[in-house]
């Protein structure tokens, strides 16, 4: 019988109220309502070139700021990235991507290893892009590698334009995962016996 590599997470705090549901072999298919209007658009892109179906709602004290909506967010989505592994057997488990939006090249390498870890090079950039703080993003991507159990490395090989480079940083990572994720085998891709 064919593993259901899916999830649904809910998460509840002071600060937010948040809902994730995805299916890894999904149709690219979103529904994203953070309340965060940058965050929704990165979200609709990740989802379609990781080639999942995801679904978001998220409430939280945006009042404030946009911090914890999008930390919070980010851990939901790893929760449910990791229970959507599953056992892991016959995963891919490595992934890497390039990814160029105009003048900007990312690349993001990552390992679904169980030991989380987080390499963000991603300099020069500008303080915002309109309303969003951009160094929300590297606090997004540890939430999301820490929380699932990913190895990544995002690195800004160029760009200058800061809405172009957090693009290619979404586009990169969720190609990178696309990849990891895939059923290539039907062994757990690890000597060790087990991954975590």
């Amino acid at each position: 019988m064919e593993q259901q590599r899916r999830a649904r997470v809910a998460r509840e705090t002071l600060e937010t109220n948040v809902l994730v549901e995805l299916d890894l072999d999904g149709d690219g298919s979103s529904q994203i309502n953070t309340g965060v209007g940058f965050l929704d658009h990165m979200l609709t892109l990740f989802t379609k070139h990781a080639g999942l179906s995801l679904m978001v709602q998220a409430k939280g004290d945006t009042w404030i700021d946009d911090h914890h909506t999008v930390e919070d967010v980010g851990i939901t989505l790893g929760q449910a990235l990791k229970q959507a592994f599953g056992d892991k057997i016959g995963l891919q488990r490595y992934g890497h991507a390039y990814v160029p939006m105009d003048e900007a090249l990312v690349r993001t390498a990552l390992d679904i290893s169980g030991r989380p870890f987080l390499v963000y090079q991603v300099k020069g950039l500008t303080e915002k892009v309109g309303q969003f703080d951009c160094q929300l993003v590297e606090e997004f991507c540890r939430a999301v590698g820490f929380n699932a159990g990913l190895t990544v490395h995002i690195d800004k090989l160029r760009g200058k334009n800061p809405h172009h480079i957090l693009e290619a940083v979404f586009k990169s990572y969720a190609q990178a995962l696309r990849m990891a994720a895939t059923i290539t085998g039907t062994s757990l891709p690890s000597t060790k016996g087990k991954i975590e």
